[in-house]
């Protein structure tokens, strides 16, 4: 067993303070919190982008949003015991507030799987300085947090060998001087398939983690390429696919998590809901039970 699965909290056992209706899942639950991004209230921070960048809209919360500080016993409360957060859902950055949300984990029994650092471009043409340095930043306040991992993303270009060398070192030099795990993901355009995955984790030496996404990739053979990756990978985000219409689709996600699951992946399975109905505990719970009967029958 990897060290990233023995770092998944037990789940909470539902209590007088559970969600109404709510049945514990088979197994404990972890998600990425962009499966809550609704009710979040669809919240983007001010600080969400690296310096000189626009790519992130920074949204206030919409009436009725849950609170960040709040987060944590929704999640207990409905039997989440891992979670990963995004970082642009973070209000503030102060020590202080980091330090409040840690102290808000801990006593709902939530363990921080990650910080998902969702923006930043490490192979950018002119200002991969000024983001690997912003990044930077966020590694630490993800050691604030109490984060096991920092997830960076590889950068925003087609492969070539000489970026996935430049990315392969800058993301080592990231991972040097933080004080959490670093991982990349294979996601975004420098890392369109397997092979630039692992071409990536060898150009870091080892000193970079891999963090795999089920449904960022979309060409044929996808779960193929998954497999192929598996078993690198310490964490996940477990999306499960939808049909056109938004609706979750069981038997794609079924066979991916067979492949990943087949192939030696035995980390956390961060649970992503992008379903059309707005209830996404619902959708959570419904991912969850897919998951659980996979490990059943596996």
């Amino acid at each position: 067993m990897s060290n990233a699965a023995q770092n998944v909290a037990p789940a909470p056992a539902p209590s007088a303070d559970a969600a109404p209706g709510f049945a514990a899942p088979a197994t404990p639950m972890a998600v990425h919190a962009w499966s809550l991004h609704r009710t979040l209230g669809r919240f983007v921070a001010e600080h969400a982008n690296p310096p000189g960048s626009t790519a992130m809209t920074p949204t206030p919360a919409a009436p009725g949003a849950v609170d960040m500080l709040d987060l944590p016993r929704e999640l207990a409360a409905h039997g989440i015991g891992t979670v990963q957060l995004c970082h642009f859902h973070l209000p503030r950055r102060d020590r202080s507030y980091l330090e409040e949300l840690r102290a808000a984990l801990a006593e709902a029994e939530v363990a921080l799987d990650a910080l998902l650092v969702d923006n930043g471009d490490l192979v950018h043409p002119t200002d991969a300085d000024a983001h690997e340095a912003w990044i930077a930043g966020w590694l630490e306040d993800a050691a604030v947090l109490g984060a096991t991992r920092g997830r960076v993303c590889a950068g925003e270009s087609d492969p070539t060998p000489e970026l996935i060398a430049a990315s392969g070192a800058r993301l080592s030099r990231l991972a040097t001087g933080s004080p959490v795990r670093v991982v990349t993901e294979n996601w975004k355009q420098l890392l369109p398939t397997a092979d630039d995955v692992h071409a990536l984790l060898d150009a870091t030496g080892g000193s970079v983690g891999l963090l795999i996404d089920l449904d960022n990739w979309t060409m044929p053979g996808r779960d193929q390429q998954l497999a192929s990756i598996a078993g690198r990978a310490e964490t996940s985000h477990a999306k499960c696919p939808t049909t056109e219409d938004g609706a979750l689709d069981p038997a794609r996600y079924r066979r991916t998590l067979e492949a990943v699951l087949g192939a030696g992946y035995d980390g956390p399975l961060c649970l992503v809901y992008a379903g059309a109905d707005d209830d996404e505990w619902a959708g959570l719970a419904a991912c969850q039970q897919v998951v659980d009967a996979v490990r059943t029958d596996g």
